[in-house]
């Protein structure tokens, strides 16, 4: 645990739950609001041809388009459990890492 404290740079043991909550709470809800959503575009299972390939590009697709949610989302979650500025910086660490850094270069 004390690894893990010293990299991710938090203090206790209690916000390593946390953080593992929200990261939890993000992964399922980003996926539960994106579906509405998915179907209001028209990204249903069905609009695909069958086979693999039909498969494979509706879940590229669908994986794609749930990204966006799960970033909005993880912020805000951490933010309502009182970790925002640890999310905060885990996005702008990770967006830059793809790429995305732009994104944030006036953020402090």
């Amino acid at each position: 645990m004390e690894k893990l404290k010293q990299r991710w740079g938090i203090d206790s043991n209690f916000q390593i739950i946390v953080i593992c909550i929200v990261f939890a709470i993000t992964g399922s809800s980003s996926v539960y609001v994106a579906k509405p959503f998915l179907q209001w575009i028209g990204l249903s299972k069905a609009a695909f041809p069958d086979g693999i390939l039909g498969g494979f590009l509706y879940w590229t697709l669908r994986i794609l388009l749930i990204f966006p949610f799960y970033q909005v989302l993880l912020v805000i979650y951490g933010w309502l459990f009182g970790q925002f500025k640890f999310f905060w910086n885990f996005e702008k660490k990770m967006l830059s890492r793809m790429g995305l850094g732009f994104l944030f270069k006036n953020s402090s």
